[in-house]
């Protein structure tokens, strides 16, 4: 009865015409920032944090929480219209939304998209309601072994994400982890790698990494191509709705990218990227078809987006009830509540009830606006298809140039872009893809750093990692999955000799 009165005490907040003005001038802020390639949330929220000494404290945090779920669902419709990600936990929806937009069917992959994130998104507001204590012991529970096992199951399954044999997928795995040592070394302080640039010493930016994987390989590719892919002259309404086998194809991928968003939302330091690819190559792993991958399948596209949407609620979950943010963007919302002498963590919900409750049904209030906003835009996106490609692209490359620049306003990091982008377009050319080369460039300097700090703690002993219950059980967990891999490459080759065998006896 005290959650039913809590939630009337917030929605009565939230309804406000005060709050909802700030609502929704967020989430409208965030989809306009997350169309925008390469500026993300993070830029925006960073802009605003100022202002929001001179308004409430409820509907600061509202607004800055609004551009923060809001460049989610943004962030999907360059990915999908241009192969541009928006937003770095969108990159992986440019493996099938794009396709789909160039089989004319970009107008499903919005709807589904926007209808996945709303699933992904009240689901994660639910849990974030009911299970907050929980799921913060459980998140509080992660030491550096867990984490550890966390990103080397991730890695592996990195390299079945993408087309191709699994060898290439194992090979452009290590080569994002060694793209992902480039930098200074956090232990020492030693530069690796850099060749002698200082602008290196930060490492390679994801979002020039992102960018120039997916979106100067793509414009490279397109001009290189006689195929133009299918221009959209119109579309209807009705036109946008996705057909019964598309639906029948995206129920079980909106759940398990729902399951998969929830569990690694409430995580520090794992987010929204790690959970959108994770819940790619979880689908392309449990499909009986994953051969339709990478060219246009709605699983590839659903899943992803779920999970991705489901994340970003529940990473508020640490923040607000630990006080531990789980990224950068969650430590300015931190930052924006510390500016009103609230500060995060166990007390929050007895200390500042008002604030929190109202905070959560706001995200209520703002998924509604987004889909409310998004779906009737949906044809004005698609119509950005009719724009001939001699202009399109010089305009996609300014937008490169523009989210690469504006990260760390470094001319450095575009001309990285454009490196990382010819690179791009002769490792595709050769059959390899970029997909796993980002998961593992995203994930190997957060596992190098948590198995070093647990050897640290377990004194070098690294039998220790498999005698914690949560670690053992996923790097045992990981191995079965190599061995499992190692069995299906053997048998599919076996099942071709024996094929070409019988076909030449008979």
């Amino acid at each position: 009865m005290d959650l039913l009165t809590n939630l009337a005490v917030g929605f009565a907040s939230a309804l406000t015409l005060q709050n909802l003005f700030y609502c929704f001038v967020g989430v409208s802020l965030g989809t306009f920032i997350g169309v925008l390639p390469g500026v993300g949330g993070l830029a925006a929220i960073s802009l605003l944090l100022p202002i929001t000494f001179y308004i409430e404290p409820t509907s600061a945090v509202v607004m800055l929480s609004g551009v923060y779920y809001g460049s989610q669902y943004g962030g999907s419709i360059t990915s999908i219209l241009l192969n541009l990600p928006g937003e770095t936990s969108s990159a992986v929806t440019c493996l099938d939304g794009h396709p789909m937009a160039r089989q004319g069917r970009a107008g499903v992959a919005l709807m589904m998209t926007a209808m996945g994130s709303f699933i992904g998104g009240v689901v994660g507001i639910a849990v974030l309601i009911a299970f907050s204590p929980v799921l913060s012991a459980v998140a509080l529970s992660f030491g550096p072994s867990e984490y550890f096992a966390v990103m080397v199951l991730g890695v592996l399954a990195a390299a079945t994400v993408g087309q191709g044999t699994p060898l290439k997928g194992v090979a452009m795995v290590v080569l994002g982890l060694l793209l992902g040592t480039i930098g200074t070394d956090l232990n020492t302080g030693t530069p690796r790698f850099t060749l002698g640039f200082f602008e290196l010493y930060d490492g390679i930016d994801l979002i020039a990494m992102a960018m120039g994987l997916f979106g100067v390989t793509e414009i490279i590719a397109s001009v290189l191509s006689s195929e133009k892919g299918q221009v959209i002259q119109k579309v209807r309404f009705r036109e946008m709705f996705p057909t019964r086998d598309d639906l029948r194809r995206s129920v079980w991928p909106v759940v398990r990218g729902t399951g998969v968003g929830t569990v690694f939302g409430t995580l520090p330091g794992t987010g929204v990227t790690l959970a959108s690819f994770l819940s790619y190559a979880v689908e392309k792993k449990v499909s009986g078809e994953p051969e339709r991958f990478g060219r246009g399948a709605i699983e590839g596209v659903v899943g992803p987006e779920t999970a991705n949407n489901a994340a970003a609620q529940t990473s508020f979950i640490p923040t607000l009830t630990l006080g531990i943010p789980g990224s950068a963007t969650m430590a300015l919302i931190i930052g924006a509540l510390m500016l009103h002498g609230i500060t995060p963590g166990p007390r929050l919900m007895a200390d500042h009830p008002q604030l929190f409750w109202s905070l959560i049904a706001s995200f209520f209030v703002g998924n509604v606006m987004l889909v409310v906003l998004n779906v009737p835009l949906i044809g004005l996106w698609v119509r950005f298809l009719q724009i001939p490609y001699k202009l399109m692209y010089p305009m996609i490359i300014v937008f490169i140039c523009i989210g690469s620049y504006s990260v760390n306003l470094n001319a450095f990091d575009v001309v990285v872009t454009f490196v990382i982008g010819v690179v791009g377009f002769v490792l595709r050319a050769c059959g390899f893809q970029p997909a796993p080369l980002l998961i593992a460039f995203v994930l190997g300097p957060m596992m190098e750093e948590h198995f070093r700090r647990a050897m640290l703690l377990d004194n070098g002993d690294w039998t220790a990692l498999f005698q914690r219950p949560v670690s053992g059980s996923l790097l045992v967990l990981s191995i079965c999955l190599v061995l499992w891999a190692c069995w299906s490459a053997y048998a599919n080759r076996w099942r071709g000799r024996a094929r070409i065998a019988f076909e030449q006896d008979v």
